[in-house]
């Protein structure tokens, strides 16, 4: 009975003062989140119930729920925007532009940063982090033009310059994280035989899942929400991408808010999906990453 009296003492100890202290929530915080919310909610909400209105019932109150549901609206944004192909054309950039920013840029990155201690590598990776500062607009006109003449002015040239913009950022994210890696892993692995492409392959991708989580869905934002790209190498009309024609739609049909209302949530509804999804894959990387 005595081995069990410091355990009796320390569960009276726990008062209901100090669970209540331990389970308090932090008002300030959670109502600043919750105005902030707001930002987004509400002209999420605003969308959703002009998509489903009629031009007549556009009249009254704008964020009113509507009388009568009117799906009309998508099929008729359907047709109009030729949804189904901006949509092929968008999937296919952002899919793309993600694998290739991820395998290469995570390459790049770990070069620079097991070579750090080289003159060479020190000066590229200070050669990327300036990059970060120049504008796009400024050599907007240089890259549109190189594009035209080697006939990348297409999707294919388009996540390319996804991949290679992104390199600056992403080089400077990645190589801090693999900075934090323990090299005895990758000692270990080349005691064992292991080249280095192996070593990377097998050791250090697995390990930066959290960060290419990370790094996949700013990508992913990115490209599927970029207007001025596209819009300055995409020279054929048939492969413009979703913000592309949102665009375009919008300037022929200005007046017709219903339908453009509801080409727009059709334009959201995807990437909302992919976050929804890649949310709880980022969480589960991150804990795997804690634990490594």
């Amino acid at each position: 009975m005595s081995t069990h009296v410091p355990d009796l003492i320390e569960l009276t100890a726990v008062t209901p003062a100090k669970i209540r202290r331990r389970s308090s929530v932090n008002i300030p915080v959670t109502l600043l989140v919750a105005v902030l919310s707001l930002t987004v909610l509400i002209p999420l909400y605003f969308t959703i119930v002009t998509a489903l209105k009629s031009s007549d019932q556009l009249g009254g109150n704008g964020l009113a729920l509507p009388t009568s549901v009117h799906l009309e609206n998508f099929s008729n944004a359907w047709k109009l925007t030729n949804f189904p192909n901006a949509l092929l054309i968008s999937g296919i950039v952002t899919v793309v532009a993600v694998i290739l920013t991820i395998l290469t840029n995570s390459l790049v990155a770990y070069a620079i940063a097991r070579n750090m201690h080289r003159p060479f590598f020190k000066a590229l990776y200070y050669f990327f982090i300036a990059a970060l500062f120049v504008p796009f607009p400024i050599i907007m006109l240089p890259v549109t033009k190189e594009m035209a003449v080697l006939g990348l002015d297409n999707p294919v040239g388009l996540f390319l310059l996804y991949t290679v913009y992104g390199l600056s950022f992403n080089v400077f994210v990645y190589t801090a994280f693999i900075k934090s890696i323990p090299a005895e892993l990758e000692e270990a692995a080349i005691m064992d035989g292991a080249s280095v492409w192996t070593t990377f392959r097998k050791v250090i991708f697995p390990i930066l899942t959290p960060i290419n989580a990370t790094v996949g869905i700013l990508t992913c934002l990115w490209a599927w929400n970029d207007f001025l790209l596209p819009l300055v190498i995409l020279s054929d009309p048939n492969t413009r991408t979703l913000p592309l024609v949102q665009y375009v739609f919008q300037g022929q049909f200005n007046t017709d808010y219903t339908t453009a209302f509801a080409s727009y949530l059709m334009a959201m509804a995807p990437l909302l999906l992919v976050y929804l999804f890649a949310q709880r894959w980022v969480i589960s990387g991150v804990m795997r990453g804690s634990i490594k």
